[in-house]
């Protein structure tokens, strides 16, 4: 939009490029634009790329559905996998997403982050280990 006020304005291609700081490729084209339709051409056209295949009512019904768990959805363990994850997806939109995605959605539309256990033994001793770190140890 500043391109077409400065070409409305007299200015030429290889001024507004270097006013604007940009190629002077991209100059020439809005200029091809402007001299077309005006102002109204240089306008945005919108976001680009296919929508989104999940609206913001599933992705809430997803995030609900998440927070219940994985066993609430059948699993054996409340351990969330993005296979698992993809197929509570499935179940719940009918929409089928690679696990490589979901990661994505996960992370880009939901926005959670990682989280990975701490990796302990389920036969650790905490009692037996304080015991040996105090008496035998030192």
């Amino acid at each position: 939009m500043q391109a077409g006020a400065l070409f409305a304005a007299g200015h030429t291609q290889a001024e507004v490029a270097r006013q604007l700081g940009v190629a002077r490729q991209n100059v020439s084209r809005w200029h091809a634009r402007w001299q077309a339709g005006g102002l109204q051409a240089l306008r945005s056209a919108g976001p680009t790329g296919h929508t989104p295949r999940l609206s913001d009512a599933q992705l809430h019904s997803i995030d609900q559905a998440l927070r219940q768990g994985a066993r609430a959805h059948g699993f054996a363990t409340d351990h969330w996998t993005l296979a698992r994850v993809a197929t509570v997806i499935e179940q719940l939109t009918g929409v089928a997403y690679h696990r490589g995605h979901v990661w994505k959605l996960l992370r880009h539309r939901l926005h959670y982050r990682l989280q990975r256990p701490a990796r302990r033994a389920v036969e650790r001793d905490e009692w037996a280990i304080a015991r040996w770190v105090a008496e035998d140890w030192p």
